[in-house]
C-alpha cells in the first residue's frame, strides 16, 4: 500500500507542488502497468470526525484529527508488486512524494484463514 502524506500548508514547497495533471498521469501509468489494486483520495481533513473508547467502554466523538503533524494522509493507492524495490519504484513516481509530501510504502497484511 503507498500511503500518501500531504504536506501541510505551512509546509508545502510551492514551486514543487504536483497539479491535477500529474496524478491523472499517475493513475494511468498505475493501471497501463496492471499493478493497481485499489486506491483513493480522502476527502478534506476538515470532514473528518475521530472516535475514542475509553477503559470504561464510554465513546468520545470530536471534530478531528488534529494530530501534532507537519503531514496530513491525503489518500493511498493498494497496488500488487513482487516485492519492495518496485514498490519503492512507484513510490519515487507518485505525484504526492514531491513538494514536501512523503509515500509510505506498507504491505498489507495477511491472516490465513
Amino acid at each position: 500500500m503507498l500511503l500518501i502524506q500531504s504536506a501541510s500548508a505551512e509546509t508545502a514547497d510551492a514551486a514543487d507542488q504536483c497539479t491535477v495533471e500529474d496524478w491523472v498521469s499517475f493513475d494511468k501509468e498505475v493501471q497501463e502497468a496492471g499493478i493497481w489494486v485499489s486506491g483513493e483520495s480522502l476527502a478534506d481533513l476538515v470532514t473528518a470526525t475521530a472516535v475514542r473508547v475509553g477503559r470504561d467502554g464510554g465513546r468520545t466523538v470530536t471534530d478531528g484529527p488534529f494530530a501534532e503533524t507537519r503531514e496530513i494522509l491525503g489518500g493511498f493507492y493498494v497496488i500488487d508488486v513482487p516485492d519492495l524495490d518496485v514498490a519503492l519504484d512507484w513510490a519515487a513516481r507518485c505525484p504526492g512524494a514531491r513538494g514536501g509530501g512523503s509515500v509510505v510504502v506498507r504491505p498489507v497484511a495477511e491472516f490465513g484463514g
